[in-house]
């Protein structure tokens, strides 16, 4: 079946199969909610006056190791955009190759970094030639769900917030070219913050902006710009991201409401970013870095209208009345909201040092220099993306060791296996105790997330990134342990006949197990870990992300559909501390709240 007449943008107002379109959109990220969750979440955006769904694509995800694709279960991309057409929702696609969203390197690939020339969002070659890997594989998947195929795709974006990036004069014309030559027929977008729109955009590509609040004349200056096109808010920011060590952020529903209100009557396409955030699952979580680098937190609830759990909050129920306001049929009843359960707290039953499960890593590499996480000779050869890397050194003295800043992002610092000390962007020097004889040095270093927004993607590589000295000598002669707590690890480790009874580990850090028996039809929960200090929890060896005590968050989402009925095992991987015992929650709490309306604007970007 083929459609001639998609979206269009030819005069003030989109049209769409040749009548009169309002973009009425909302973001939700299929890589951050379950699969089992997807028709959930896409019912509730349709019942609140949705008719246009946008997602992000994560190369990162697509594409872990160089040719190795993955578009299936969490990943199906085809699947998520046909339910969203079962439902008569229209798609606006956002497939980068960046995509920011708070997520891992923008979404980039980390193998990209293995070439120490290498720069991102530009026509570097190395990078255009993995581009054109991927798109080609991309849009051979994609392409059948155009709008002129019979799909539901009425747009696509060209890269992300290139305006705020603007490296290569060139790059641009790159992407537009690299899904036009393709088969991309559809309308093509852009889309910048108001300061970005200048130098964001490519010929005969219609540019959106991303704002909060309507100030600066935005919305006008993307009018002045484009004259007698249609105007559109790609991302109006429906709340905020958080980071570790501040404050859960907020958006206040009556605020946002009148911003929206306002957008609306002045006849203007808008997209919610986000209609509902989800959770960066795992170790996905992008960091920033204006001056200090901040990690941001698992939960990616973004007090957005649908909370990170599927609720629909106050935000949903009047924005669900605004939107009525804009279509001629009543809207579909609200689905029930998913049952959840706070099921009996359990105690750690086994524990295994971190020292005792090494063996059960892949081989660990010797090299006299300390080598970055991304040129670690694993994983194929495409290095380590994710997790901790372990590196040991022997030492003849103490001393002070400093880090020169080559600490990315945070090392837990042992002498002959005793913590003594954490080094991370703000601590650079340590003590260490004098011994006699030889002694082991080992730096359990951190990727706490690689930024994903601003000018410093190209200088994330992750690990130890040069030297180390003790007392101004360099440290030389390392082991090597890539920890990135993969399916195939972890499963090694269940297995492992090693565990010790109890919780008491005399030898921290160290993994910890327990089980969760399910009576019944398994439901939602939240895991919550008192008394824990830092690390990472998995369920079923599943990795649902970190903790981490200094918050704002202490609660990690747990859905359903990842546990069974019957035995579960959970499993925390622990720095620091613990209390062996693991409790559950039917609700969150995000603690501390800060308004971002009342934030000065420069801190949003």
């Amino acid at each position: 079946m083929s459609r001639a007449e998609g979206l269009k943008a030819n005069s003030s107002q989109f049209t769409l199969e040749g009548e009169p379109f309002r973009v009425l959109g909302g973001s939700v990220h299929y890589f951050r909610v379950p699969k089992a969750y997807w028709e959930d979440r896409l019912l509730k955006m349709k019942a609140c006056g949705i008719n246009t769904l946008t997602t992000y694509v994560p190369w990162n995800l697509h594409e872990p190791e160089r040719g190795a694709f993955n578009f299936h279960e969490q990943l199906d991309l085809r699947a998520y955009v046909s339910l969203a057409a079962s439902m008569g929702l229209w798609v606006i696609l956002r497939p980068g190759p960046y995509i920011c969203a708070e997520w891992d390197l923008g979404g980039l690939p980390s193998w990209l970094l293995q070439d120490k020339y290498m720069q991102l969002r530009t026509t570097y070659p190395g990078f255009v030639d993995a581009v054109n890997l991927y798109f080609d594989k991309l849009i051979s998947i994609i392409k059948p769900f155009m709008y002129e195929e019979g799909g539901p795709i009425i747009a696509v974006q060209v890269e992300n917030e290139y305006g705020s990036y603007a490296k290569d004069e060139k790059y641009m014309s790159f992407i537009k070219n690299s899904l036009q030559s393709r088969g991309i027929n559809e309308l093509l977008l852009t889309s910048d913050n108001w300061e970005g729109l200048r130098c964001g955009g490519a010929e005969e590509v219609l540019r959106t902006i991303n704002l909060q609040r309507l100030s600066f004349g935005a919305i006008q200056y993307l009018a002045d710009m484009q004259p007698q096109k249609p105007l559109m808010v790609m991302e109006y920011w429906s709340g905020w991201f958080d980071v570790w060590g501040e404050h859960h952020h907020v958006f206040h529903a009556e605020d946002m409401l009148s911003v929206v209100s306002e957008i609306l009557e002045r006849g203007v396409s808008i997209n919610l970013y986000m209609f509902h955030g989800g959770t960066s699952f795992g170790f996905m979580n992008g960091a920033i870095d204006f001056g200090t680098y901040k990690p941001q937190v698992t939960s990616y609830d973004y007090d957005a209208p649908l909370s990170e759990a599927g609720d629909c909050t106050t935000k949903y129920q009047l924005l669900r009345s605004l939107f009525s306001q804009y279509h001629s049929e009543p809207l579909p009843e609200v689905p029930s909201p998913q049952e959840r359960k706070t099921y009996d707290p359990i105690v750690v039953q086994q524990h295994l040092s971190l020292w005792d499960s090494l063996h059960l890593t892949d081989k660990p590499y010797r090299s006299d220099l300390p080598i970055n996480m991304e040129n670690l000779p694993v994983n194929n050869n495409n290095g380590q993306s994710y997790g901790y890397t372990l590196y040991e050194t022997t030492i003849s003295s103490g001393g002070m060791l400093n880090s020169r800043n080559n600490i990315r992002d945070r090392a837990l610092v042992f002498v002959d296996r005793q913590y003594v000390g954490t080094l991370d962007y703000k601590t650079h020097e340590l003590t260490l105790p004098d011994g006699k004889g030889q002694r082991s040095l080992s730096l359990l270093v951190e990727n706490c997330g690689r930024v994903n927004y601003g000018k410093a993607l190209d200088e994330q590589r992750k690990g130890i990134v040069g030297d180390i000295l003790l007392d101004h000598i360099p440290l030389r002669g390392f082991t090597i342990f890539c920890l990135d707590m993969k399916p195939g690890f972890m499963k090694r480790l269940t297995n492992s006949g090693q565990w010790k009874s109890g919780f008491q580990c005399t030898s921290l850090p160290g993994f910890f197990q327990a089980r969760l028996y399910v009576d019944g039809p398994p439901r939602d929960t939240f895991i919550k870990l008192p008394g824990w200090g830092k690390g990472v929890v998995f369920i079923n060896n599943q990795n649902l992300g970190r903790h981490w005590f200094v918050g704002p968050q202490h609660f990690l989402y747990l859905p359903g559909p990842w546990l069974r009925t019957g035995e579960n095992q959970i499993l925390v991987f622990e720095e620091q501390k613990t209390d062996g015992q693991i409790v559950f929650a039917a609700n969150t709490d995000h603690g501390k709240t800060i308004d971002v309306y009342k934030l000065p604007f420069c801190t949003l970007l």
